[in-house]
């Protein structure tokens, strides 16, 4: 793209009040040429260019133009966009403008920027609206709550022969829906509020979240990929990885007791050597962690390329994102290895998802079995939708797989009285839990901590908690709705998503408020008892 030199010319001439002529003469060419030039009609530089600059008094760079390509093809592109395209501005214009105007079409192409941002975060929440299903959670609330007021108005309206007592239930119906409603409304405004605040690109693992959603959490090339891995082994065990990893690979697996450390200075259990082909595992890893981590490893090893592939999705911006995204992506592979999809959901539901008894079967973690069932999403052939979460042991969530109707919260911290956290109180063992929403909503909880095996004093056992969660309606379907009356909620501990979007006026440990409009604490108003928060103890 040429830039508009012969205008710069012109408007420099005649700022200083040069005739065409007199500066022709000066710079050694003729009127006409100059004249020429002056019309952008012929190109200029060299030591012509030197001179006209030297009699101009005008620096040689802001006659190229070279700092204002950028901007000439930033307003060319805002010419040829959606808002401008019908007034059929194009090149000559923008040089025009650039020429001329510098002020002005500084002032266009910002415009035009915050309009392309603009509509990047227009597309973001929408995105975000029918992928979060936090968002969408909240819009079905608010739904359903102008429902149910407006069956409650119809019924006062219509119907005329109904008694005081009855009236007032409705009115009170109608009220209590209503100021819900608008709780929920006032969350969901204040999420976001908080989110524009942030004025920040998704992270890489949001787009991750984005990509497991966009799939349901089920991606069957690399169910077929697994399948043919698990033929080649013939069977998934730690005997035969390690065979196959060295007939194939070359990769010679070492187990020791000393402490190994990364590039970056960080310890861990296992390690893989591209450069010496060796697979290391501490001594202390437990059999499940070495079956699952081979698996994986031979997983990049035979079909990198196709778990590669499933990451050049549009949804992934950046390169983080796809390198988190192929993790992640290995490990589903490794997975759907230990546990052949099929034969592992009619092992399921003959053992009434009984995680313990499956990991037996598996040799595997808890984890990982929990893992497994909630990708059973086959649309032809699924197992029982469940959610999943896993917390560290300062309550920070840092894993989640999203369940449709379930407010499982993607970062931060859950309601403190989900079984997530009950569990820590009693590592290795399950704790299960019948929950109830603030909407009547009623869901099955099954959580456990543990912790990875130390391999000496030195080493810190950190727990994890994880979490299963699915409607109260499946419960029956699995061993851990054995003995409850799922028809009696009086025994549900109620609860919310989490502090900052729960709308439980009255709840006693609540550690934080709502998010409310501008910031503001006033979507819940003030409790009738003290809050974890604001009493000491």
């Amino acid at each position: 793209m040429r830039a508009p030199i012969g205008i710069k010319i012109s408007s420099r001439r005649k700022a200083l009040a040069i005739s065409q002529a007199e500066l022709a003469r000066r710079a050694g060419i003729s009127p006409s040429y100059l004249n020429l030039i002056e019309s952008n009609k012929r190109v200029v530089g060299g030591a012509l260019l030197l001179r006209i600059a030297a009699e101009l008094s005008i620096d040689i760079g802001e006659l190229t133009g070279e700092n204002e390509h950028r901007q000439l093809a930033e307003l060319e592109e805002a010419f040829a966009g959606p808002v401008l395209a019908s007034l059929r501005l194009g090149a000559p214009e923008a040089r025009d403008i650039v020429a001329r105007h510098p002020a002005a079409a500084s002032a266009i192409v910002q415009l035009h920027r915050a309009y392309a941002d603009a509509m990047a975060s227009a597309d973001d929440y929408a995105l975000r609206l029918r992928a979060d299903p936090l968002f969408s959670e909240l819009l079905h609330r608010i739904l359903s709550g102008i429902t149910a007021v407006r069956s409650g108005a119809e019924i006062l309206e219509d119907v005329t022969d109904l008694d005081e007592e009855e009236r007032a239930r409705f009115v009170h119906s109608i009220t209590r829906e209503a100021r819900n409603m608008g709780d929920v409304a006032r969350n969901l405004i204040g999420q976001f509020e908080r989110d524009y605040g942030d004025r920040r690109s998704a992270s890489p693992v949001r787009e991750l979240d984005d990509l497991i959603f966009q799939n349901d959490n089920y991606f069957p090339r690399l169910e077929a990929v697994a399948e043919v891995l698990r033929t080649e082994i013939g069977q998934v065990s730690e005997p035969a990885l390690v065979e196959a990893l060295e007939a194939r690979f070359g990769v010679t697996v070492r187990k020791s007791a000393e402490r190994q450390v990364d590039a970056r200075g960080f310890p861990g259990q296992y390690r893989f050597s591209a450069a010496d082909r060796v697979m290391w595992f501490q001594t202390s890893t437990i059999a499940a962690t070495r079956q699952f981590q081979l698996c994986r490893l031979y997983a990049e090893l035979a079909a990198g390329d196709v778990i590669e592939s499933e990451t050049s999705l549009p949804v992934l911006t950046t390169p983080a994102a796809r390198r988190l995204a192929y993790r992640a992506l290995a490990s589903y592979t490794s997975g759907a290895m230990v546990f052949p999809y099929e034969r592992f959901l009619v092992d399921a539901e003959s053992m009434r998802y009984d995680i313990e008894a499956l990991r037996q079967a598996y040799t595997a973690s808890f984890e990982q079995v929990a893992h497994r069932l909630v990708t059973l999403r086959r649309p032809d052939l699924s197992g029982i939708p469940f959610g999943f979460l896993r917390s560290d042991p300062a309550g920070r969530l840092t894993k989640h797989f999203p369940l449709p109707g379930l407010l499982l919260p993607n970062s931060g911290h859950a309601c403190p009285l989900w079984a997530i956290y009950d569990a820590f109180r009693t590592p290795e063992a399950i704790v299960r839990q019948v929950v109830r929403f603030s909407d009547g909503s009623r869901y099955l909880f099954i959580a456990k901590s543990a912790g990875r095996r130390t391999a000496s004093f030195a080493d810190r056992a950190i727990h994890t908690s994880v979490m299963l969660a699915c409607d109260v309606l499946h419960a029956d379907q699995t061993v851990y709705g054995t003995g409850l009356d799922l028809t009696d909620s009086s025994a549900d501990v109620p609860v919310g998503p989490a502090c900052r979007l729960c709308t439980r006026r009255e709840c006693p440990d609540r550690q934080e408020e709502a998010l409310a409009p501008g910031g503001g604490q006033d979507a819940v108003r003030a409790p009738l008892v003290p809050r974890a928060f604001d009493r000491i103890d």
